[in-house]
């Protein structure tokens, strides 16, 4: 069984940082694509930031956010800085995965973690 657990969400004021984990764990073969979309109220869930072997952001998050991996943990982080109010959302963690279990590629949500930007 796969699954991903994220971490680091909460409040913060405007302007200040956070740094959210997520982290696979089951029985993995290999791990292609991780990423972190987010989804604000009444909103439809959009990508923030993916890596592979590069990296790709949303055009809002651009020089602000900075999403990073360690592929020996098989942990993704995103950190974002400069955070404004309408960064508030559920965060949710996002990976392309072959379980030991398959030959095809699954692709994997985290339950997701809160991001309130206070202003």
């Amino acid at each position: 069984q796969v699954q991903l657990v994220e971490s680091g969400g909460g409040l913060v004021q405007a302007g200040g940082s956070l740094r959210l984990s997520c982290a696979a764990s089951g029985n993995i073969f290999s791990i292609n694509v991780m990423g972190w979309y987010r989804q604000a109220a009444g909103k439809q869930r959009e990508l923030v930031a993916a890596i592979t072997s590069s990296t790709n952001y949303a055009d809002s998050v651009k020089g602000r956010f900075t999403i990073s991996r360690d592929n020996a943990r098989n942990t993704v982080y995103l950190q974002m800085n400069s955070l404004k109010p309408e960064d508030t959302a559920v965060y949710f963690c996002n990976a392309l995965i072959r379980p030991v279990s398959s030959f095809k590629f699954i692709n994997y949500w985290g339950n997701g973690t809160l991001v309130t930007v206070s202003s």
